[in-house]
């Protein structure tokens, strides 16, 4: 604190209230007395089960697509890299409905990709599976820019090291790439799994709203803010503790 001008606390605190002020406002809200029947009803129930479901194996389709994909941006050079590095990027930027639009035109039924399942009977628009991949859309750069920007920190002698050694590439990448950015992998699997269950705009255009099937917690809390708001409260604010637990465990440092 000693080294920072004292100018720098009062926008510095006043950054912090920003954020904390509303939190503290919907905890206010909660009817405590309530609060068990409001998030175990059979629709909050269903809603959070299937939330936790889909944020899991989105996460972990992430880590499946994200560590090649990070490891290609990391470690290779070649024409175009840096358009693609923006293009894997974009979902950061881009409004997670537009996002669902995109998604709707690939796999939809009359989409570019799409079309061609439903030939093969598979329909994924409008089902758990749309559900998954419309977080993993929104997800997957989370993982990749952690990722990427660790490998690039750690450098390549080690690699090269072991490569003179006579390991092989895939014995060099699961015992010694892999290990040396495993904190940022950790990290960037668990924002993974939290942007998954934050997740709304994507999943409702693709997805839909479908009690069982894709009505996901954050689709819950919308419906019921019209019809019990004390309900949407109660559920926003066991959301606000699942994420304020995940980010706890991201910022975690993992040993080496």
């Amino acid at each position: 604190m000693r080294a920072l001008p004292r100018w720098v606390l009062i926008p510095g605190l006043l950054g912090a209230l920003f954020v904390l002020l509303p939190l503290v406002a919907m905890a206010a809200r909660v009817e405590w007395t309530e609060f068990g029947r409001l998030i175990t009803s059979e629709s909050s129930l269903a809603a959070l089960r299937l939330s936790l479901q889909t944020s899991l194996t989105s996460a972990a389709v992430c880590v499946v697509l994200g560590v090649p994909l990070a490891l290609l941006l990391a470690r290779s050079s070649f024409p175009g890299l840096s358009l693609l590095r923006s293009l894997v990027l974009i979902p950061l930027v881009l409004p997670p409905v537009v996002g669902g639009i995109a998604l709707l035109y690939t796999f939809g039924r009359q989409g570019l990709v799409g079309r061609h399942l439903e030939v093969l009977g598979v329909q994924i628009a409008f089902s758990t599976t749309a559900v998954v991949l419309a977080q993993t859309f929104v997800a997957l750069p989370f993982l990749v820019i952690s990722l990427e920007g660790a490998l690039r920190t750690a450098g390549t002698r080690y690699e090269a090291a072991a490569a003179s050694l006579g390991a092989r590439p895939t014995r060099v990448l699961t015992h010694v790439t892999l290990p040396l950015v495993l904190p940022a992998l950790v990290s960037g699997t668990v924002l993974c799994f939290a942007r998954a269950l934050g997740e709304f705009g994507a999943t409702i255009t693709f997805a839909g709203s479908l009690q069982g099937s894709t009505r996901t917690l954050p689709l819950e809390i919308y419906l019921q803010r019209e019809s019990d708001p004390q309900a949407a409260v109660a559920l926003s604010f066991l959301l606000m503790i699942v994420a304020i637990l995940i980010i706890a465990l991201a910022r975690r440092r993992v040993p080496a």
